[in-house]
């Protein structure tokens, strides 16, 4: 759980790493939501939504906390003037089959918190990355941006994609996820006309995450995104 503050004219508001539940298809499930510490629900903050990859699936709500954007948060916690959506996959499928599961979360972090609706981004790694690109694509009227790291997606959504920014983020020797995964989805949006920016680190691996998201350029990039009116 996280600290308690007290805002003027406001109740305690608790900030810091949130565990959270909701039902999905009748099935309790584990989230959680980072609110920053500076948090005042008198006005609308910018909203994150992180998806992790294959390691982190599960049920505790726990584990896709540590690896990626959050372990990042817990580092440089100034960076991050804004809240983090971090829903968990379950260990019996990939996100694909969890989608379900991210509209809850988001759905019910816009219930519960002053969310911009102008301002929401999606950001991933691996399998995560994977989601970023594909959800993203079927999702542009409520991303204001896409951040994939080391993920793949279907170029053929290359049209759907060129609507919104995309940065994206890859190792060249990923001995996991073929960089060329990243390039081709990159070079179909931008010849879509897209707004894309893409990251190649050499000497990385597949952990290509821990690098994107320690930059501190890429969430200042993030965090200025916003949907037009």
């Amino acid at each position: 759980m996280g600290t308690q503050r007290t805002n003027d004219h406001t109740s305690a508001v608790v900030t810091g790493f949130i565990n959270k539940t909701m039902e999905v298809d009748g099935r309790q499930r584990h989230f959680a939501v980072y609110v920053p510490r500076q948090y005042d629900p008198r006005k609308q903050w910018p909203l994150i939504v992180f998806l992790h990859g294959m390691g982190e699936r599960g049920d505790d709500g726990l584990l896709q906390t540590d690896v990626g954007i959050g372990r990042a948060i817990r580092r440089w916690p100034d960076r991050f003037p804004c809240l983090v959506l971090m829903p968990q996959c379950p260990d019996t499928v990939y996100w694909d089959e969890a989608v379900a599961d991210i509209d809850a979360a988001l759905h019910k972090t816009i219930d519960e918190y002053a969310v911009n609706p102008s301002r929401i981004c999606l950001t991933g790694l691996s399998l995560g990355g994977f989601a970023t690109w594909i959800y993203g694509a079927r999702n542009t009227d409520t991303f204001a941006a896409l951040m994939p790291v080391c993920g793949g997606g279907n170029p053929e959504d290359a049209t759907a994609l060129a609507r919104v920014p995309i940065w994206a983020f890859h190792g060249a020797d990923d001995d996991l996820v073929a960089v060329e995964q990243s390039r081709a989805m990159v070079e179909a949006v931008k010849n879509a006309g897209g707004d894309v920016r893409y990251t190649e680190y050499k000497d990385t691996g597949h952990n290509a995450w821990d690098k994107a998201y320690s930059d501190p350029k890429t969430i200042k990039w993030l965090l200025r995104q916003k949907k037009p009116r």
